[in-house]
């Protein structure tokens, strides 16, 4: 399935494009101080091998400024400075030769200075993105509507908006950040019926694991799904790599962005299961992740289901009776002991990277098919049908050929 995107315009930061044309990039910003150049590109080294396309650096006084020139010259990915209250520290950035701006309409408010700002940022051939926040909303906007709605966040935004386009600058991006997503989500929807500039998804504020992670992830996700946004933050409080990685796997979870990182799928365990499924998993997990393995892997606890349920996955096992079912895209491969499973599965995704999955499905082991229906069949005997799709089957035959039944 693929998501219908919304169509804007295009803009570039650094090397990053940047709208509908491209693929939608993760951000996340730097905890460090600016003024401490090694610790930040320490910082944006990590958080760029981590999966983010562009990060954002604070420029909040005049050493943070000095700082973004050697970090802007030495960063692997795109620098854009958030700047709040003082224009003139926009103006130090531009300077500094960043390749992006973040503007926050509810403390840097004059027009004049919005507009001086804009000009040299359309000299420099740099974007601004409008970052409107719900908790730093313009107070005239908050009497006006009595809080931080939808409606004010985005009319702060095309007040901003309009400064900019009366000096002839249009290389924007808008955000419309809340701490509550429903809001969040009306709030961009809106915004995105009024303009189309690219967008930058985020809810703002959300907060330490697990919660901030199930907050924007609700609230990103089910945006992406209409189509709207170009570019995402995960807002956590947390070490900001956990940013990058969560932005980078949502998109790749949605189909959005080629995986380039292992995505996990493990069944919740029942009473079938004969081994424990959930350590299996998480040792899985650790030895995958250790080998930067970038395929669709399952970990299943029933032999009976198991494959069939995970079919779509390049790579899983599934456990039987002192047994690990190996299988490739719902095929069984290889039937491998209990105690080999996890290595076996890593050796397995090894070679599919090698080779390729059409040919580690040619070189199956060509009687592990007919283990792997034998092992279902006795798991089946011994532990019975819980699905119970003979006594279902039986029950459906009766009522339907019941003569009370009205036609």
């Amino acid at each position: 399935m693929k998501f219908n995107r919304r169509k804007t315009r295009q803009i570039q930061i650094g090397k990053v494009g940047i709208g509908s044309d491209f693929p939608i990039s993760v951000q996340s910003m730097t905890t460090t101080k600016t003024k401490d150049v090694e610790s930040t590109l320490s910082q944006i080294y990590e958080l760029a091998s981590n999966g983010a396309d562009i990060v954002r650096v604070t420029c909040n006084e005049v050493d943070a400024a000095t700082g973004l020139v050697e970090i802007t010259q030495r960063s692997p990915v795109p620098i854009v400075a958030d700047v709040h209250f003082q224009y003139k520290l926009a103006l130090a950035a531009i300077d500094a030769g960043v390749n992006g701006l973040r503007l926050n309409p509810g403390n840097i408010r004059k027009e004049q200075q919005i507009k001086e700002v804009a000009k040299e940022a359309l000299s420099a051939n740099i974007p601004i993105r409008i970052g409107v926040n719900g908790g730093s909303l313009d107070k005239d906007l908050l009497e006006k509507y009595g809080d931080a709605t939808p409606e004010a966040l985005v009319e702060s935004a095309l007040k901003e908006l309009k400064y900019l386009e009366d000096v002839g600058f249009f290389d924007i991006k808008i955000s419309v950040k809340h701490s509550n997503v429903p809001l969040m989500i009306e709030s961009y929807r809106l915004l995105a019926e009024k303009v189309d500039y690219p967008l930058h998804l985020g809810v703002t504020e959300a907060g330490p694991l697990p919660g901030g992670l199930i907050k924007s992830t609700a609230g990103i996700g089910t945006l992406l799904s209409e189509g709207i946004g170009d570019t995402i933050r995960y807002s956590l409080t947390t070490d900001p790599v956990e940013e990058a990685k969560s932005g980078r796997a949502l998109l790749e979870y949605l189909g959005l962005r080629e995986r380039n990182s292992l995505d996990l799928i493990a069944c919740p365990s029942c009473g079938r299961a004969e081994v424990d499924v959930i350590k299996v998993a998480e040792e899985a997990q650790d030895a995958l992740n250790n080998e930067n393995i970038p395929l669709q892997v399952a970990v299943m606890g029933c032999v009976v289901n198991g494959p069939g349920e995970a079919r779509s996955a390049d790579l899983g096992i599934a456990a039987g009776k002192n047994k690990g079912h190996l299988f490739i895209k719902g095929e069984v491969v290889r039937v491998v002991n209990e105690k080999e499973m996890v290595d076996a599965l890593l050796s397995e995704a090894k070679l599919i990277i090698e080779q390729g999955i059409d040919a580690r499905l040619a070189a199956a082991d060509k009687n592990a098919a007919e283990i792997a229906r034998k092992d279902a069949n006795d798991l089946i005997n011994s532990q019975g049908d819980i699905n119970n799709f003979l006594e279902r089957k039986k029950s459906v035959v009766e009522i339907s050929s019941n003569t009370d039944i009205e036609n």
